[in-house]
């Protein structure tokens, strides 16, 4: 899998790169300020966290003041703003967006997007908004877990709902080449669609992940609970690599897991309903004929489609597809490098 800046230099459509302005320093944030900064961009941020600022100013990195003086500069300069705050701080954000820099240049990296897409509308309605997801993070988070390297080969979502402008110029140009400038390359999709998939393969994942091992730690956690055999300690002292792999984004700062999850709902419960099938299922043929191969084949299959899609294929397009047209390179599992 190769990244969106291995590929040959992309061309921009409008001309000299756009200056970007990031609100918010966690993980993602503050790895998009790095990334950016090493592809040359002029970029400034702010966060509300004073130690945070410190730290990034420490390392050499343009940090407003405030979050009104980063987005007045970004209402100056016509720069690309992105909130890169958790879901829970948006609404205030936006709402500070609305004051400053109300027709500003706006885009996010916010794991919901109808959610999201829904806020802006409510609260910052005349900014001209393409929602934007990178599909890259690790369990830590805070400013010192970031890495300009962060996104090198990620697949990074750019909404691409009906009535979006894709041509030259466009913010959804905009974040694409954002995207690229990052190593990344971008997947299109419509909010709804995204939501739909990231349930599946983010965040129904936290969720199993969460009982997977509130499961292996019941009995030191809830002893005495009557789960059959008293194990203790057991069962954790013997877990190995299933177990780690399987329960890792447990490491994660449990606020930002549920307001991810909690933000999803609608699609979250539908692949919630669908894991619940397939293990009912399983727990059946297991109490009647012992057999699980059914559930295990289908797995196996699963990941293998899922190595397949590692290297999807790689294509650069020209400025000025539709919408309609871009989804459906999106849907059929191709990703986009750059201008052709």
């Amino acid at each position: 899998m190769t990244s969106a800046r291995d590929a040959a230099p992309t061309p921009t459509p409008d001309g000299d790169a756009r200056p970007i302005c990031v609100i918010g320093l966690g993980l993602i944030g503050g790895s998009l300020v790095r990334a950016s900064v090493a592809s040359g961009r002029t970029v400034w941020s702010a966060t509300a966290s004073a130690s945070t600022a410190s730290a990034a100013r420490a390392d050499g990195y343009d940090v407003a003041q405030s979050t009104d003086e980063a987005l007045a500069r970004a209402a100056e300069a016509d720069a690309l703003v992105v909130l890169a705050t958790p879901l829970t701080a948006i609404t205030e954000v936006l709402r500070r967006v609305d004051a400053i820099a109300p027709r500003c240049r706006l885009t996010d990296v916010v794991s919901v997007q109808v959610a999201m897409r829904d806020l802006v509308e409510e609260h910052a309605p005349t900014t001209r908004y393409v929602g934007g997801h990178p599909m890259a993070g690790t369990a830590e988070s805070g400013w010192a877990a970031g890495s300009a390297t962060l996104f090198d080969g990620a697949n990074w979502v750019v909404e691409t709902d009906d009535g979006v402008d894709t041509g030259a110029g466009s913010v959804w140009a905009d974040v694409a080449e954002l995207a690229w400038a990052c190593g990344s390359r971008v997947v299109p999709a419509g909010s709804e669609e995204h939501d739909a998939a990231v349930a599946r393969i983010s965040h129904l994942p936290h969720i199993l992940a969460a009982v997977l091992a509130a499961v292996a730690a019941s009995d030191v956690t809830h002893p005495g609970r009557g789960f059959g055999v008293d194990l203790g300690g057991l069962p954790l002292t013997l877990a190995a690599g299933s177990f780690a792999d399987g329960t890792r984004v447990m490491d994660t700062r449990p606020e930002l897991v549920v307001a991810m999850c909690e933000g999803n709902r609608s699609a979250l419960l539908a692949a919630v309903d669908d894991a619940l099938g397939r293990l009912g299922a399983a727990r059946g043929s297991l109490a009647s004929t012992g057999g699980l191969a059914a559930t295990v084949n289908a797995g196996h299959t699963g990941r293998q489609h899922w190595q397949s899609a590692r290297t999807a294929p790689e294509v650069r397009i020209p400025t000025g597809l539709k919408p309609a047209e871009l989804r459906d390179l999106g849907r059929e599992g191709k990703v986009l490098t750059g201008w052709s």
